[in-house]
C-alpha cells in the first residue's frame, strides 16, 4: 500500500503580493526575495536560546540504560497474530490519507494559510520628498477626476441633445477597414503612398490620426445644408499633400516655323504652367482643413498619385531616344507627335495657399480620354507588381513572367530573350495613344469636308463603335444617288502612324498621316466607281460592253492615280460610247457612230468583197457631258443611252 502512495508536492502561489493600489488603478507589487535573503528570513526562525535543562530527566546509571534499552527492542518484537502486519499497513496508510486530506483542504481554503510579513530594514524618508510625492498624487488623481467629470457631461450633453458624431472605436475601425493603420507609441499613424505595389517614388505619405476635440465638432451645425459630415476621428496630413492635383494632358498645334527650328522656349512653359496653375485655383476644389476624413484621405492619395505618375514620366522623358527629344520644364513635359502637333503633360496642383491668382477668362482645352488612360496605365503598373502569374514558383524570383520562366526548358534564343525584356513605357504608349487621337481626329474631319464638297457621287463614313485604344476602323460607302444598288466600299484602319485601306477586291494599301495620300486614294476610288456604275447601267439598258480597263495605259497621264476606261455598244451595234474617269482631269465621254449599209445589192458592184469592212465607223465625238439633263453622272449617261439607242 505504502509503495502505491501518491506523493504531494505543496508549493507556495507563484505571484507577487500587491503592495500599494494607485488612484489610476495601477498596482505596484512586492518584489520577490533572492536566494541570500531567502536564506537569511530562514535564520532568523532559529532559536538560539532553547533551554537545555530538558535533556536533565534522563537516565544517567547503567542499569537504567540498560533497562531501557531492554524496552525498545521489546517493541520490535514480532507479534503473534498473523493479520499484524496488515492491520499495520492499513493503519501507515490511514495516516498518510489523513494528512492529504488536511492539505487538501489548507490549500482549498486560504484562511487557513498566514504569511507572516519579511521584516525588512526601516528605510529613512524625507518629509519634504513625501509632502511632495503625496502633491503630486493628489494633483494627478484630481486631474482624472476632472477628465473623467468632462467625459461624463460631453456623453451627459449627447444624450440629453442627441449624438452629433459617431463613436470614435467605430470610425477608427471604418479607418483601419480602408487604409493602412500602425501604433506608434500613442500615436496613430497611416500611410498613403503606393511602397506595397512596388512604387519607387520616394514621396512620404505618412498621416496622423487623433481624436476630434469636443468644442470643434459641436460648434458647427451638422444640420445645416450642404455642410460637411463630421467625425469623431481628426487627419492631420503632411503639407505636401494638401489641396488638389490633377494631371492635364493637352495636343496643340504649333506653328510651323517654330517646329522646323526644335527649339522651346523656357519662358513659354513656365507661361503655360502659371496659366495651368491659375485654372487650378480658379476651380476652387480645394479640401478644407474641416472636411470628412475620408473626403481629406482621399484627396491626399489622388495628390500623391499624380506626383508619382508625373515623376514617371519625367524619368522615362529623360531617358527615352528619340529623333526629337522630349522636354521636361518645370511641371510640364513636351513631346513632338507630328509635324506641328505636340503633346503637353503637365502636373496641377493648388493648396490653396496662394490667393493672389489673377483670374482666367476659360481653361484651355485638354483631352479626357488621354488624362483617363494616363491613370489606368500606372494603376496596371501597380496591379501587375502584386499579381503574378500562377503558380508561383519556390526557387524563382517573383514577378518573373510565366514565359520567362519557361525559357530554359524551351530552348529560347538570346533574341527571344531580349525581345521579352523589351516593354513599352508609359510615355511611349500615351504618345501611341496621342498619335491615333490626331490621326483620327484628322481622318474624321477630312472624310466629313470632302464628303460635304463632293456631290457626285455621295459618300458615306461609318465609325466603328467599338475600337481599341491604338486602332479604329471606319467603312466608306460610294453610291450615287437613285441607284444605291450600286456601292463601292472601303475600310479604313486607323493606326498610330499609317492608315491602312483595304480594297473591295482584297488589296491592302498603307497609307502615312498625310492627308493628301488619303485624298488621293478617295479620288481613286471615286473614278473606279464612276466606271463601275456605268457598267451595271449598261446590263440594264440591253448595251454590250466591248472593253473594260481600270488601268488604262493611253491618253494623257493623271498626276496621280490610274484611268479607268469603258467601252459600251448599242443594241443594234450603230453607236458605240467611250467613257473615261481619270482622279484629276474627271470624266470624258465620246460616241461614235458605225452606220449600216441600206441596200446589201449595191455592195455587189464595190471592189470590197469582205462585209466587215462595209460598217466602219466614224471618228469619235466628244459630248459635253455638263450640258446633258441629270443629277449626276450616271443619270446623265442613262440619258444619253436612251436617246442614242433610238
Amino acid at each position: 500500500m505504502a509503495n502505491h502512495a501518491v506523493r504531494v508536492s505543496v508549493e507556495t502561489v507563484l505571484e507577487n503580493q500587491v503592495q500599494e493600489i494607485a488612484l489610476d488603478g495601477t498596482e505596484l507589487y512586492v518584489q520577490p526575495l533572492s536566494m541570500s535573503e531567502n536564506l537569511t528570513k530562514l535564520a532568523h526562525k532559529i532559536d538560539f536560546y532553547k533551554d537545555e535543562s530538558a535533556e536533565k530527566g534522563k537516565a544517567t546509571s547503567e542499569g537504567e540504560k540498560e533497562n531501557e534499552e531492554e524496552k525498545a527492542l521489546a517493541k520490535f518484537q514480532p507479534s503473534l497474530w498473523p493479520w499484524d502486519s496488515v492491520r499495520n499497513k492499513i493503519k501507515a496508510s490511514l495516516s498518510e490519507v489523513s494528512v492529504l486530506l488536511d492539505v487538501l483542504a489548507i490549500a482549498r481554503q486560504e484562511k487557513y494559510m498566514v504569511l507572516d510579513p519579511v521584516s525588512q530594514e526601516p528605510t529613512d524618508t524625507k518629509v519634504g520628498a513625501l509632502l511632495m510625492a503625496k502633491k503630486k498624487g493628489l494633483s494627478s488623481a484630481a486631474s482624472i477626476l476632472i477628465s473623467g467629470a468632462e467625459r461624463l457631461k460631453k456623453s451627459h450633453y449627447e444624450l440629453s441633445v442627441g449624438r452629433t458624431t459617431p463613436d470614435f472605436h467605430i470610425e477608427l475601425l471604418r479607418l483601419r477597414q480602408n487604409w493602412r493603420l500602425k501604433k506608434v507609441g500613442n500615436t496613430i499613424l497611416g500611410d498613403l503612398s503606393y511602397r506595397s505595389a512596388g512604387s519607387r517614388f520616394l514621396q512620404g505619405g505618412t498621416f496622423e490620426v487623433k481624436k476630434s476635440d469636443s468644442s470643434s465638432s459641436s460648434a458647427a451645425d451638422p444640420t445645416t445644408p450642404g455642410a460637411p459630415p463630421r467625425g469623431a476621428l481628426q487627419v492631420v496630413i503632411p503639407s505636401e499633400l494638401e489641396g488638389v492635383a490633377y494631371i492635364q494632358v493637352a495636343i496643340k498645334r504649333v506653328e510651323e516655323t517654330k517646329h522646323k527650328e526644335h527649339k522651346f522656349s523656357a519662358i513659354e512653359a513656365s507661361d503655360v504652367a502659371s496659366a495651368i496653375l491659375t485654372i487650378a485655383a480658379n476651380l476652387e476644389t480645394s479640401v478644407p482643413s474641416e472636411a470628412y476624413w475620408q473626403q481629406k484621405l482621399e484627396a491626399a492619395q489622388n495628390v500623391i498619385f499624380c506626383k508619382e505618375l508625373f515623376a514617371h514620366l519625367a524619368r522615362e522623358a529623360v531617358q527615352l531616344k528619340s529623333q526629337i527629344s522630349h522636354v521636361v520644364i518645370g511641371k510640364q513635359i513636351i513631346s513632338n507627335l507630328f509635324p506641328g502637333v505636340q503633346l503637353s503633360i503637365a502636373l496641377c496642383h493648388y493648396t490653396g495657399k496662394d490667393k493672389k491668382t489673377p483670374p482666367m477668362p476659360h481653361r484651355p482645352e485638354h483631352n479626357h480620354v488621354l488624362e483617363h488612360s494616363l491613370h489606368q496605365l500606372l494603376r496596371e503598373v501597380h496591379y501587375k507588381n502584386i499579381h503574378h502569374s500562377s503558380p508561383h514558383p519556390v526557387t524563382t524570383t517573383l514577378g518573373v513572367n510565366k514565359r520567362r520562366r519557361m525559357a530554359g526548358p524551351h530552348a529560347f534564343s538570346r533574341d527571344d530573350l531580349i525581345e521579352m525584356s523589351q516593354c513599352e513605357t508609359l510615355l511611349e504608349q500615351i504618345i501611341k495613344q496621342a498619335k491615333h487621337t490626331v490621326l483620327r481626329q484628322k481622318t474624321m474631319q477630312f472624310l466629313d469636308e470632302f464628303s460635304r464638297i463632293t456631290a457626285d457621287p455621295l459618300i458615306a463614313s461609318h465609325w466603328n463603335s467599338l475600337s481599341s485604344a491604338l486602332e479604329s476602323t471606319v467603312k466608306i460607302n460610294i453610291t450615287s444617288q437613285g441607284y444605291d444598288t450600286v456601292r463601292t466600299t472601303q475600310a479604313l484602319i486607323v493606326g498610330t502612324d499609317n492608315i491602312k485601306a483595304v480594297c473591295r477586291d482584297g488589296r491592302v494599301i498603307t497609307l502615312s498621316f498625310e492627308e493628301q495620300e488619303l485624298r488621293d486614294f478617295i479620288l481613286c476610288q471615286i473614278a473606279q466607281h464612276q466606271i463601275s456604275a456605268v457598267q451595271t447601267l449598261s446590263k440594264m439598258m440591253g448595251w454590250q460592253v466591248l472593253s473594260i480597263n481600270t488601268h488604262a495605259g493611253v491618253g494623257d497621264m493623271e498626276p496621280l492615280g490610274n484611268t479607268s476606261t469603258v467601252m459600251l455598244a448599242s443594241p443594234t451595234g450603230e453607236r458605240v460610247l467611250s467613257i473615261r474617269s481619270a482622279p484629276v482631269s474627271g470624266i470624258q465621254v465620246s460616241v461614235q457612230s458605225c452606220p449600216k449599209q441600206a441596200d446589201e445589192t449595191n455592195s455587189n458592184h464595190t471592189l470590197v468583197k469582205d462585209n466587215k469592212w462595209t460598217s466602219l465607223g466614224s471618228p469619235f465625238k466628244s459630248i459635253n457631258v455638263n450640258r446633258i439633263e441629270g443629277k449626276n453622272l450616271v443619270s446623265k449617261i442613262e440619258l444619253l443611252m436612251a436617246a442614242l439607242a433610238k
